[in-house]
């Protein structure tokens, strides 16, 4: 089965730690999906969950994540990385295949 995301070695050892540390159950894994859309387009998000009806599971770098099915067509090809500098830190979803645009 293809896997919709690409997570970074980064984003993964944040994922990790954050399930360490906030005493995630073992058997929750990463849920990765949108919400919103519409003219204000949508907003990726990521929690810890157990499997439901209708979810597609793959596992990424030894991690195991979830994507409700609706879900998946939205984030193919995304990638989730983890950046972290004095202004901000957090994780940050981006397309590598869309080059970005610089309108003058």
């Amino acid at each position: 089965m293809l896997v919709p995301i690409k997570i970074t070695a980064q984003a993964l050892d944040e994922i990790k730690n954050i399930m360490t540390s906030k005493n995630i159950p073992k058997e929750y894994a990463l849920r990765v999906g949108i919400k919103g859309g519409g003219c204000g387009g949508v907003s990726f998000v990521l929690g810890f969950d157990q499997s439901r009806e209708g979810d597609q599971q793959f596992s990424v770098g030894g991690l195991s994540v979830l994507v409700e099915k609706r879900h998946v067509m939205f984030l193919m090809g995304m990638q989730v990385d983890f950046h972290e500098s004095n202004e901000a830190r957090g994780f940050v979803f981006s397309n590598p295949d869309i080059p970005e645009r610089h309108d003058k």
